[in-house]
């Protein structure tokens, strides 16, 4: 499958509508759960994006509603895809390079 995952052409563009609607009635941000400002351009932090509940990286169905979530752009990227092992510590670097 090509890398967009799904996440390109007419039947996607259709369900992001649908989620966008959500928003737009009032769903907040499924993370933080604050409103989402539709205004925003898309760049903004802030702005509106679709989120998959279950991440595609962990077998999440890029073109499932049931997947699919309002979020701010900046919550979704914090959230990454779900594959990054959280207790792993971080590798350390001596003084001495």
């Amino acid at each position: 499958m090509p890398r967009s995952k799904g996440r390109t052409g007419r039947p996607w563009r259709r369900l992001a509508a649908q989620v966008r609607a959500r928003a737009a009635n009032g769903e907040p941000c499924w993370l933080c759960g604050h409103p989402i400002d539709l205004t925003l351009p898309w760049r903004d932090p802030q702005s509106f994006t679709v989120d998959h509940a279950r991440s595609l990286a962990t077998g999440g169905a890029p073109r499932d509603p049931d997947n699919l979530r309002p979020s701010h752009r900046l919550c979704n990227a914090r959230k990454g895809d779900g594959t990054r092992r959280r207790s792993q510590p971080l590798a350390r670097t001596s003084r001495a390079w």
